[in-house]
């Protein structure tokens, strides 16, 4: 059962830079999920990473069914848009009014083995379900998302109205206080940081956080939630980093039109 204590004010999970880790947190931030290589280079300079590191993590990526190429242009593989996909919704998902009813999902399926059973509490989670008791999970029924094709072959699906107050009930499945607290503490933190690489590890941080985040109705919640303004600030970051590649792109257009106008 969750802990709902509150984290420490400055309790933020900020990973170490990697030539890989900024290279799909730029495509993950794009639409279409492509560039081409010197793109690549050129938008990761800001971060003190070497050109060099660039392409060799690049074919690295490519071995490993991270990215697809064509030519000199590098695109998210078919597993990594779905990725991209899970993290637009987590940054814009789909809800609806809220009527009182909650999503039961039951698991039915026995003598599964324990790679099995981790795999669908994963996937339940990805959900933003929460576990009541062994095998029964929960949520308000307010989120609009496809669930998964054979999730009727493990399980039971139905609509249920608890007796428990749903506040209480809502406090009990997921560590809300926590999840708040980290989320003011990273706010804080990209109001603070002004370094390309400083900013690029607390959005990713922020990312993370929101496919935590269980989008509970508003009358669930408790008060001040920073679950929307995490979302502006990390949309803003995101434009802020599409409108950089694309600026990146016109200046070298302009230049090699000035170039070829020169000869």
């Amino acid at each position: 059962m969750p802990n709902n204590a509150s984290p420490q004010a400055d309790d933020v999970e900020l990973r170490p830079l990697s030539a890989r880790s900024v290279v799909l947190s730029l495509l993950l931030g794009l639409h279409p999920p492509e560039l081409p290589v010197k793109d690549l280079v050129r938008s990761v300079e800001p971060f003190g990473i070497a050109g060099s590191t660039v392409r060799a993590a690049l074919s690295r990526m490519v071995a490993a069914g991270d990215l697809r190429r064509a030519d000199t242009v590098y695109r998210l593989s078919d597993r990594l848009l779905d990725r991209q996909r899970r993290q637009d919704e987590a940054v814009h998902p789909e809800t609806l009014r809220w009527t009182g009813d909650w999503e039961m999902v039951v698991v039915t399926a026995t003598g599964r083995g324990p790679a099995e059973r981790a795999e669908l509490r994963t996937e339940l989670t990805r959900l933003r379900l929460a576990e009541l008791r062994e095998g029964v999970w929960l949520r308000p029924a307010n989120l609009l998302r496809p669930l998964p094709d054979d999730l009727g072959q493990v399980a039971e699906r139905c609509t249920a109205r608890p007796d428990r107050p749903a506040r209480e009930l809502a406090a009990t499945l997921w560590p809300l206080d926590a999840w708040s607290g980290t989320g003011h503490a990273l706010l804080a933190h990209v109001a603070r940081a002004r370094h390309p690489s400083d900013r690029f590890t607390a959005f990713a941080a922020v990312v993370r956080h929101l496919l935590a985040d269980p989008v509970l109705p508003p009358e669930l919640l408790p008060p001040d939630w920073p679950g929307a303004r995490l979302r502006d600030a990390y949309a803003d970051y995101r434009r802020e980093v599409a409108d950089a590649v694309r600026a990146r792109d016109h200046e070298e257009a302009a230049e090699g039109a000035h170039a070829r106008g020169g000869r």
